[in-house]
Formats: structure tokens, C-alpha cells, sequence
């Protein structure tokens, strides 16, 4: 099974500069990649140009420039250029099937933050210093850069990436035959339905709280947000109070989301400690935060009837804070990590079938927190009523396996 890490890195200060040249210089190499792609489409004889001709332009490009993109792994610089093809594969993909399109768009100096080398020993080294106690990556061009290692790296390193958050520098390993840690069998089998007054209940009545990360940070950050919208939007340099208040706003959404994943990784392992089998509902987020369409008034020409987006965006925001999707990925990765079994089910009316005798009207879920059922008269919390229902269903998908 494949794993990935991440770990701090230690830089100097020289080796600091030296990372933020790395981003700079693979940006530039991305923009004028994709500048090229566009002036070639707009020609008159529309050509497409593909990766493998840019590819082959990377050894005149670093022979010209030996100071800038000639410093840098030509394997990374690779890399980059399939990044590109990538967003213009899934560019076409989503004309084809007549999504919103999404050009892909050139990178600004503060949105490039990954460089991929994408194999182990060509142009970088993990674990480059193995005599000495402290755990260094070797990056062509930089040097041996100390890591923060805070746990043991397990299977094969495939491939390293470097990533800058914020401030912060950290290091991604890729690892290919990691061995399973499998925990012994409990005889449990759990269903789990997610909530925003409660973050989930099981079908046992349990429920974990919802710690709300963004809500308690709102004052916070709109006072920064304010105070980054006091400086013009489109400035291309920056005094030096607009780059601290954008850091501001940028490390406030960091600690948020570092706060939201270590919450899901906690109770994703209370889960998988405690349940050989978790069924969860197979949940469309996005789908489910769609703003709603705009009602035309047809009395009145360019008027709109309510269509109650401002409630909607308030469970949007609630549903987005609570990263269902995120905690749903990591329990899946957990489980397979601990030989465990997760079964998405069908999630509709989930909260309105009673599971006692099956009816299943609208009239069931009374309100947002309780659920009694019109016909037999069943009584319980539409959470939990949930939870109940997705474990019948994955009993059934067992069976219709088995």
C-alpha cells in the first residue's frame, strides 16, 4: 500500500533564499509554458502543442539560462511541465463533458508553492546524511536541508515534493510498499452518519462534537480580513504592512485547517480502533453546497424573488467547516492502513426512513434534531436514525456481496 509523509523542514537562511528562487524560477517555467500552449492555439494554423516538445526545449532553455532554470533538477522541471499538461487534460476533459471549462490560469509569485521531483536520488535525496543523527533531504541546488522527522518512515520513498506554507517549508514523501499494521478484530460493525450539530453520530448513539474551527475564529479573522481589504486588491508591489496583513489572514486559514485535520485524524482513529467494519453515507459536498439559483421575478422586468441563499450560504459555510469530505478520505486511508473495512452507502432518505418499519414520508424528520415516524410512531434522534438506516444498508450491500 502507498502512504505519503510530511514533515518540517529546518532551512537556513541561505537555504531559505535558495527555496524561494526554486518556486520562483519553476513558475516561470510553468507561465511560459502555458504562454506558450496560448500563443500557439491563437495562431492561424492552431497548433496544439503537447509535453513532449516542450520537454525536449528544457535542455536549450537550461544551457541558455545556466544561472536560473539550469540550476534546478531537470527531472523537477519535468515535473512541472506535466503539472501543466495535467490542468490542460482536465481542461479539455471538463469541455467535453460540458462543465464549466476552466482555462488554466497563469501562477502568481504567491501561488506556486510545490516543486515535485519525482524520483528518489535524481535530484534529491531522502535521508542524505544516514551517519548523522539528524535527518537531512539533499535538493540539487540547495544542499542538505534538516527535517524535523516526527515519526518513522516506513516502505519505499517514490518521489519527494517541496511545499511552502505560508511562512513554513515542508517536505512530502511519497512511499510505495508501506505494510499493513493490522489491529485486532473487535466483532464490531459501526454506521455513522455526518451532522453539523453533532460532527457524526454511530448507530451505537454516540455522537462526537463538532468543534466549529472557523466559527470560533470569525472575529479574528474578519478584523484581519478588514484590515486587508483596506489596501487596493491589484498592486503589484506590495508595501510592507499589505504583505504582514495578507501573512495574517494566511496564517489564521492555516491554523483553522491544521486544527480541522488533526480533530478528523483523532476521531478517525477512535473509529478504526474500535470497528471492524464502518459504513458511512457516500456524500456529493459539492453538490450539497451549491449556491441556489436565482428566482426571476416574472411581474417585474430585471427583480428576483427570495430564494433563500442567505440561509443556504450559512449551511454552506457549516458544512465546508466541518470538512466532511477530508474526514471521509482520512478514515478511508486509516482503514486500509489497519486492515479495516469502510462501505459507503446510498445516502438518500437516510434521515427520513424509519428504521423500525420502513415508511418513509416527509413527514418523519418533525425537525432537525428528531424523527418520529407518521406510521408505526417510532421515536428518536434523526441523527442517530441515520446512523441506524446506513448500517442497514451496508448489511445489505454484505450480503448482496457475499
Amino acid at each position: 500500500m502507498m502512504r505519503a509523509y510530511k514533515f518540517l523542514l529546518r532551512p537556513t537562511v541561505r537555504q531559505e533564499r535558495a527555496l524561494r528562487e526554486m518556486l520562483r524560477d519553476h513558475c516561470l517555467l510553468y507561465n511560459s509554458a502555458l504562454q506558450e500552449r496560448r500563443d500557439a492555439w491563437r495562431h492561424s494554423s492552431k497548433t496544439s502543442v503537447q509535453y513532449g516538445q516542450q520537454s525536449a526545449q528544457l535542455k536549450e532553455i537550461r544551457t541558455f539560462d545556466p544561472e536560473r532554470q539550469g540550476r534546478w533538477s531537470f527531472s523537477s522541471q519535468q515535473a512541472t511541465l506535466r503539472r501543466l499538461n495535467r490542468a490542460f487534460a482536465a481542461f479539455f476533459r471538463r469541455v467535453k463533458s460540458r462543465e464549466k471549462p476552466g482555462y488554466p490560469r497563469f501562477k502568481g509569485a504567491g501561488h506556486f508553492d510545490t516543486v515535485e521531483f519525482p524520483k528518489d536520488g535524481d535530484g534529491c535525496r531522502w535521508d542524505s546524511t544516514p551517519h548523522d543523527t539528524q535527518t537531512r533531504v539533499r535538493l540539487q541546488g540547495i544542499g542538505h536541508v534538516r527535517v524535523h522527522q516526527h515519526r518513522t518512515v516506513r516502505g519505499r520513498v517514490k518521489t519527494i515534493s517541496i511545499k511552502r506554507e505560508g511562512r513554513r517549508w515542508y517536505v512530502l514523501l511519497a512511499c510505495d510498499e508501506v505494510p499493513a499494521e493490522a489491529l485486532p478484530a473487535t466483532g464490531s460493525v459501526v454506521g455513522i452518519d455526518m451532522g453539523i450539530t453533532h460532527f457524526l453520530t454511530t448507530s451505537n448513539g454516540d455522537h462526537a462534537p463538532n468543534p466549529r474551527f472557523l466559527g470560533a475564529m470569525t472575529d479574528r479573522l474578519a478584523d484581519a480580513q478588514r484590515a486587508l481589504d483596506a489596501f487596493p486588491k491589484r498592486n503589484r508591489l506590495r508595501m510592507k504592512k499589505h504583505r504582514a496583513a495578507a501573512r495574517k489572514v494566511a496564517k489564521l486559514h492555516a491554523k483553522i485547517r491544521r486544527q480541522r485535520v488533526d480533530h478528523h485524524y483523532k476521531v478517525a482513529n477512535a473509529l478504526v480502533r474500535d470497528h471492524d467494519v464502518i459504513a458511512h453515507e457516500k456524500l456529493n459536498t459539492a453538490g450539497m453546497t451549491r449556491a441556489p439559483k436565482p428566482k426571476p421575478d416574472l411581474e417585474h422586468d430585471g427583480a428576483f424573488l427570495a430564494n433563500g441563499a442567505a440561509a443556504k450560504a450559512g449551511l454552506n459555510r457549516s458544512i465546508l467547516d466541518a470538512g466532511w469530505g477530508l474526514f471521509l478520505g482520512i478514515l478511508a486511508n486509516k482503514a486500509e492502513s489497519a486492515g479495516r473495512r469502510v462501505i459507503p452507502v446510498d445516502a438518500r432518505n437516510t434521515s427520513r426512513t424509519c428504521p423500525k418499519c420502513g415508511h418513509v414520508p416527509k413527514g418523519n424528520r418533525t425537525t432537525q434534531a428528531n424523527f418520529t415516524c407518521a406510521s408505526c410512531g417510532f421515536l428518536a434522534n434523526a441523527d442517530h436514525v441515520g446512523a441506524l438506516n446506513v448500517l442497514n444498508r451496508a448489511g445489505l450491500a454484505l450480503c448482496d456481496a457475499a
